[in-house]
């Protein structure tokens, strides 16, 4: 928790315990998770938070640069708390996220009647797919025999 206080401390941002709880929750989770996720995760141990305080919350670490909206799943906002440029993957059956952190800038170039008028200053590509325990569990079903004939 130092950790966390130290790295906000002193850049403006009112550091409250339900802050403390949203951040410490960020810290290092891969999940990307939605604003309802953090909010759910967090009102275990602060019962009285808002919906609205972790919502102010993911705005202002988002104009900070300390997270990023990902808008790879069109029905929710998912949260990434490491801003570094990659990209990132989603199951199209279970719709658990991932992170890719190739750089895949110099092999793709845009056709050159666009790269005329306009200079690439980075890209996000997502994939979508089928993850490995959603494909095990079709295969499961699968393997079954059909009881219909």
């Amino acid at each position: 928790m130092e950790k966390i206080i130290e790295k906000y401390k002193g850049k403006g941002f009112k550091l409250t315990p339900q802050r403390l709880a949203i951040l410490k929750y960020l810290e290092g989770n891969t999940s990307h998770p939605t604003a309802e996720d953090i909010y759910r995760a967090i009102r275990k141990a602060h019962p009285t938070v808002s919906f609205a305080t972790v919502y102010n919350t993911i705005e202002a670490l988002s104009k900070r640069g300390e997270l990023m909206e990902i808008t790879i799943d069109t029905l929710r906002k998912h949260f990434d708390p490491n801003p570094t440029p990659h990209h990132h993957t989603m199951c199209t059956v279970c719709k658990k996220l991932g992170d890719v952190f190739v750089d895949y800038s110099e092999a793709i170039r845009l056709p050159s009647y666009i790269a005329d008028w306009f200079q690439v200053t980075g890209n996000h590509i997502d994939f979508y797919g089928v993850c490995a325990d959603c494909a095990k569990r079709s295969e499961k079903k699968e393997e079954k025999p059909c009881l219909r004939q």
